[in-house]
């Protein structure tokens, strides 16, 4: 990664402008109504942030990777990219680290996941077991920082209290509490992540009938969409974001969404009537009228398969962290289907990484 001095509105308006031309001149065959842009806070946007520790000199301090050579790094004293709540926590950690050698030593990384709301978790990573006597110095250590803390080593964990924090974020005036959980996927800036779920829930607001969601997580866009519907079934293959996605339901008092632990592609084969999953053995799939399908899929974008399915929907919501295969899948979408709203979500200020909504209407 490049090292960023100018952190100035000046700066952060002129990158997000080349992000915007950059985006209108790639996807401009497929006539798109006029780009929505959702900037970002140019600094303490990111939720979450990990670091390698650097041992020198009886001491260690956080460290990055320089790009393209992974055996230098440079260390790092803040980090203006990730929250306020993490840049507070990373001088007294470091310091508390110091003065302890049972806490630092073998240790060669550290990962923070904070929220809006100041909950943060840290996980301590090892290259040794975790004994009695580390969990007794970590648990002192969470209660002085005041906030969670857990450890990792090979083969081994061990949770002091939790490894979830709660956010919550306000979609159209309501607001919704998630449960992120430790090394699951979170969307890493939340003020977006808050653009994209009104942006979507705006748009879904008319469909009506039925709503598929492929890739559902934890339940990220699935949650507030919900209100739009009269059924939602969700889909995702990670059995702890599953999990997570029912708690998060629960919690807001939502009852009209199943959740499904499939692939796409799993899926797919079962709307098909080609395979038959004992997971699904509870749900009429027959019994869905389907309107709109929502999809986030990683960067690799959506297969083949899933193309053909999603192609049947009147409407698609599809939400993009790579414009390249975004671009590719929509080469086959646009046979079928226009853009009736495209947006621009800048996830990572400061980077070339953009983010992408596309709302897509049947011809």
């Amino acid at each position: 990664m490049t090292e960023i001095t100018d952190y100035s509105a000046t700066a952060y308006a002129q990158q997000l402008a080349e992000k915007q031309q950059q985006t209108q001149t790639q996807f401009a065959e497929f006539s798109p109504p006029t780009l929505s842009v959702y900037p970002s806070p140019a600094t303490h946007y990111r939720m979450r942030a990990e670091f390698k520790i650097w041992h020198s000199d009886g001491r260690c301090d956080y460290a990055m990777f320089k790009p393209g050579t992974p055996k230098q790094t440079y260390i790092i004293n803040d980090f203006p990219a990730a929250s306020e709540t993490i840049n507070q926590l990373m001088p007294k950690l470091l310091d508390a680290l110091n003065k302890s050698e049972l806490l630092r030593r073998k240790l060669f990384q550290c990962e923070f996941l904070s929220t809006t709301t100041g909950d943060c978790l840290i996980t301590l990573i090892y290259h040794k077991s975790l004994c009695d006597n580390w969990q007794q110095q970590a648990e002192q250590l969470a209660a002085t920082l005041g906030c969670q803390l857990m450890g990792r080593a090979r083969k081994q964990k061990r949770i002091l209290s939790r490894n979830w924090v709660t956010e919550t974020l306000d979609v159209d005036g309501r607001a919704f509490t998630y449960e992120h959980i430790e090394a699951s996927f979170t969307q890493p800036n939340a003020s977006i992540c808050a653009d994209m779920l009104s942006w979507a829930y705006k748009n879904t607001q008319s469909n009506g009938g039925d709503l598929l969601e492929l890739y559902c997580g934890n339940g990220n866009f699935t949650l507030p969409l919900s209100q739009n519907f009269e059924r939602v079934l969700a889909t995702e293959i990670a059995k702890s974001s599953v999990d997570s996605a029912k708690r998060n339901m629960a919690h807001n008092g939502i009852n009209n969404i199943e959740f499904a632990r499939l692939s796409s592609e799993e899926f797919t084969q079962a709307l098909e009537g080609v395979r038959a999953f004992r997971r699904l053995e509870h749900l009429d799939l027959g019994s869905y009228n389907f309107s709109t399908v929502l999809v986030d899929p990683p960067r690799a974008g959506l297969d083949d398969g899933t193309l053909a399915l999603i192609k049947r929907f009147e409407r698609i919501v599809y939400i993009s962290c790579n414009p390249d295969t975004l671009y590719d899948n929509l080469k086959e979408l646009s046979k079928t289907h226009t853009i009736s709203d495209f947006a621009l979500f800048d996830q990572f200020p400061f980077t070339h990484h953009r983010e992408c909504g596309v709302i897509l209407e049947k011809l």
